[in-house]
């Protein structure tokens, strides 16, 4: 009786210590029992995270797009989970977080490396992409086709960025003769870099081949033929201990990279003109705009404005076809976004009706004059409306509060908050903490209401 209660109470401080040694093993680690995909779909929701940015997540009319979400969203639907998107600031904090337990996934082209084998299991598509020159090609323009040929010219990145690492070493491997330029500046992107190459504003300058591919649809005058870098392996990635998810959205990328839908998003983003066009403004006789009139005319009396402010919209969303559908999903006359449509009564079945599409953007004018209310100016505040139709009120309210924040005067629209839009389109920028929004290809919006305020002059002097 006695070796029996001896042995078990031996049993018992074996158990005890294995316990505390577990316990203490687990406090070392920091390491929680987190979710694999069983889990992840029985709780039927997926924490990702990503960056903002035009390759991977950004809001466009208050709508979520970008080309890493629409794929990530066309996974979640498969499988009927709810996405929970946290945008963080730097390929860094998509690490930390992810091996923290904070998310489930890493829905970005992360860099595949040997050191980040040991934490992660990268997952879905696997992108092989390299840098490349961004060079103009307009007609009479000598395009360089081989590596060699940028001896002697002048290169433009960004100070301390990886392009300009890049160009340094091939500098040294072709044995000097590069002019190699950087931009210091806060207040110029990557992004801005390839517009001033299209413009003709500076010659050349690097970037990844996505990107330049993506920032082609909105200038065909780029050529970005020429590999400068080794190419360099990305995809997704979860946690080591997630080989369940990991292998469901492999099996999701085998099964679904030849379908309609995967292709229609490729082109969508890669393909797709995203370039407003250089239309003249057309009149029918100096009476009639379009045969669109009566219905600006009538709508243009709810609003207070002239309506030819509202013709100038519609030429400026669609050129005046009714049946027009942007890169982006943006439909009809007025160019709604389905979503916005239906919140204001237009059914999907009905985006293509005029009057259906003027009624229907003429009640999301009229809240957007509510919301900018406190520019008093009636000038001023068409400006502001303009820039929110175009990209989402929220955008617009992120530019006034940096602008306040440095000094400008938030109800002032030129050399004032459209400044700050443009700073949208950079990290420093986005991810201050007064900005809700995140990333904003900003560009497009102050060239729209610019474009729309001109027309609409236009059409004052032209049609009565």
């Amino acid at each position: 009786m006695l070796f029996d209660s001896l042995r078990r109470y031996k049993y018992i401080v074996i158990c005890f210590l294995l316990a505390v040694g577990f316990v203490i093993g687990c406090i070392r680690s920091h390491e929680p029992v987190l979710p694999d995909f069983p889990q992840i779909q029985t709780e039927g929701k997926l924490n990702v995270l990503t960056l903002s940015g035009s390759m991977n997540y950004f809001l466009y009319k208050g709508e979520p797009k970008g080309y890493e979400y629409e794929l990530l969203a066309d996974f979640a639907q498969t499988y009927h989970l709810q996405l929970n998107i946290h945008v963080v600031d730097n390929e860094a904090q998509l690490i930390e977080k992810l091996l923290a337990g904070e998310s489930d996934l890493i829905a970005y082209n992360l860099p595949e490396t040997n050191e980040g084998k040991a934490d992660l299991r990268y997952c879905g598509r696997t992108v092989i992409n390299h840098q490349v020159l961004v060079q103009r090609s307009n007609r009479g323009d000598t395009i360089l086709k081989d590596v060699p040929e940028l001896i002697g010219k002048e290169m433009w990145v960004m100070h301390d960025s990886k392009y300009y690492r890049r160009l340094v070493h091939l500098n040294e491997e072709l044995g000097g003769g590069i002019h190699i330029r950087t931009v210091d500046a806060d207040t110029i992107s990557e992004e801005d870099l390839i517009e001033m190459v299209a413009q003709g504003k500076i010659p050349y300058t690097v970037c990844n081949r996505d990107i330049a591919k993506l920032n082609k649809t909105y200038f065909h005058n780029l050529n970005i033929a020429l590999p400068v870098s080794h190419p360099q392996r990305s995809s997704w990635a979860v946690r080591k201990n997630s080989p369940g998810l990991a292998a469901v959205i492999n099996q999701w990328f085998k099964e679904n990279s030849e379908t309609q839908r995967y292709q229609g998003i490729m082109k969508r983003y890669f393909e797709m003109s995203k370039m407003p066009g250089d239309e003249p403004a057309p009149i029918l006789n100096p009476h009639q705009i379009s045969r669109f009139d009566s219905i600006f005319k009538e709508s243009a009396l709810q609003l207070g404005w002239d309506w030819r402010l509202l013709a100038s919209i519609a030429f400026q969303e669609s050129k005046f076809y009714t049946d027009r559908v942007s890169w982006a999903g943006a439909t009809g006359l007025m160019g709604l976004m389905p979503k916005t449509a239906k919140a204001f009564g237009l059914s999907p079945d009905s985006l293509s009706d005029p009057a259906g599409s003027v009624r229907a953007a003429t009640l999301l004018l009229k809240r957007l004059n509510r919301t900018f209310s406190p520019v008093k100016d009636d000038n001023e505040r068409i400006k502001f409306i303009l820039a929110a139709y175009n990209a989402g009120a929220g955008h617009i309210h992120d530019a006034q509060a940096l602008a306040g924040k440095y000094g400008k005067n938030p109800a002032v629209w030129e050399n004032n908050v459209e400044d700050y839009l443009k700073l949208k389109s950079h990290p420093e920028y986005y991810n201050d903490p007064v900005v809700k929004q995140g990333y904003c290809r900003a560009t497009e919006t102050v060239n729209y209401v610019r474009s729309v305020m001109e027309r609409w002059q236009y059409y004052q002097e032209k049609v009565k």
